[in-house]
């Protein structure tokens, strides 16, 4: 299950790196939102099911480590700690996926770009804070 997290966690977190660095860069200088579009049609055909292993596996890590669902929320735990900043992660993440597929990218123009890059450069943030906060739970804590 680690295994498939991590594995999950490169996919998800890589091409948002990939994204967020060089294809967005060349979109907005060029104003062009298709090279984003395109970017995002061929990724998406991993990057959603690596995510969705992600979160599967995540639960399943999680529960492993802390069987009680109400431990998750003692947060004099650290371990607790870790698992609810995983879940605010995913909550923003799929707070920003939500409104940009539905709201942003249908209505995707050279003017409307600009809002695009911010949620790609969050989700990017929030992808590369999962990782750390995934590396403290294995490690021992972030704090």
């Amino acid at each position: 299950m680690l295994a498939l997290h991590v594995l999950g966690a490169t996919v998800w977190t890589g091409g948002h790196l990939v994204l967020a660095l060089t294809v967005l860069p060349r979109a907005l200088r060029a104003r062009d939102p298709e090279t984003v579009r395109q970017f995002e049609e061929g990724y998406e055909r991993i990057g959603i099911p690596a995510l969705a292993t992600q979160v599967v596996t995540g639960v399943w890590l999680a529960h492993h480590m802390l069987p009680d669902l109400t431990a998750w929320l003692d947060l004099s735990s650290v371990t607790a700690v870790h698992i609810v900043l995983k879940l605010v992660l995913l909550l923003c993440t799929v707070g920003l996926a939500v409104h940009a597929r539905l709201r942003l990218v249908p209505r995707l123009s050279a003017e409307t770009l600009p809002v695009l890059a911010w949620h790609i450069v969050a989700v990017t943030v929030l992808s590369v804070a999962f990782v750390f906060v995934g590396i403290g739970i294995r490690t021992g804590g972030l704090f």
